[in-house]
């Protein structure tokens, strides 16, 4: 079953909210480790609506398990990346006008440019991984991009609702075609304590990432409590 990467990014957007410093993303992540989050993820976006630099310097300085910072492919925010070396980065799409990504990388039309990216990455000792749709066109380009791991997005799946069935088998086809590239299989975006165990269950899923629906449970239960609620759903 899969490890757990806990998204904090929507306790930074409460506090900016007031723009003001609280609640602070830091604690979260402190409190997100407690209740067994097996990585911390942020999204540092150019726009910077929730997560700020402040945060991922200090989150690098203070989380004891993996964190994984999610980022566009823009030159600026991969300076960011190189100087505070996460463990790991996930480059994603990003439209300034979204709520939450939308979509997948389309790592097939920005091949040339995804290479240079991931090579400065990896230079710099930052493991790489790519957020990309559940097909095989994208998971082969990834593969020969010398990735180690690809995000799998879920979120037809999430939004589906007469057709979730038809969606995870996309997903597990997917995941066939990830192992057969020999790449590690990541998943998320969308998945909620509901809908999160078949992802869970796919052959060889390796880590789940999941924020919003664990920030809005935390409202009620607690961060802690509300990471160890989802540990144990998806078996870890």
């Amino acid at each position: 079953m899969a490890t757990l990467g806990v998204n904090i990014d929507h306790v930074a957007t409460i506090r900016e909210a007031r723009r003001t410093i609280e609640p602070d993303p830091v604690w979260a992540a402190a409190a997100a480790e407690l209740g067994g989050a097996d990585a911390i993820t942020i999204h540092l976006r150019e726009d910077r609506r929730h997560i700020q630099d402040r945060d991922l310097e200090v989150l690098k300085k203070t989380v004891q398990v993996k964190l994984n910072l999610e980022l566009a492919m823009n030159p600026l925010m991969v300076d960011i990346a190189c100087r505070v070396a996460p463990d790991q980065v996930t480059i994603v799409p990003e439209n300034r006008e979204e709520v939450t990504t939308e979509g997948g990388l389309d790592v097939v039309r920005h091949k040339k440019e995804l290479a240079a990216t991931i090579g400065k990455l990896q230079d710099a000792g930052i493991i790489v991984s790519l957020f990309i749709d559940p097909e095989p066109e994208q998971i082969q380009t990834a593969a020969s991009l010398s990735v180690p791991a690809v995000e799998l997005h879920t979120g037809a799946y999430a939004n589906a609702a007469k057709n979730s069935l038809e969606e995870l088998q996309l997903l597990a086809r997917a995941a066939t075609f990830v192992h057969q590239a020999g790449l590690i299989l990541n998943a998320g975006h969308g998945l909620t304590y509901r809908n999160v165990t078949p992802v869970a269950e796919l052959e060889g899923m390796e880590e789940l990432n999941i924020g919003h629906s664990i920030v809005a449970r935390a409202v009620f239960v607690g961060m802690a409590e509300a990471v160890r609620e989802m540990k144990d759903l998806i078996g870890r």
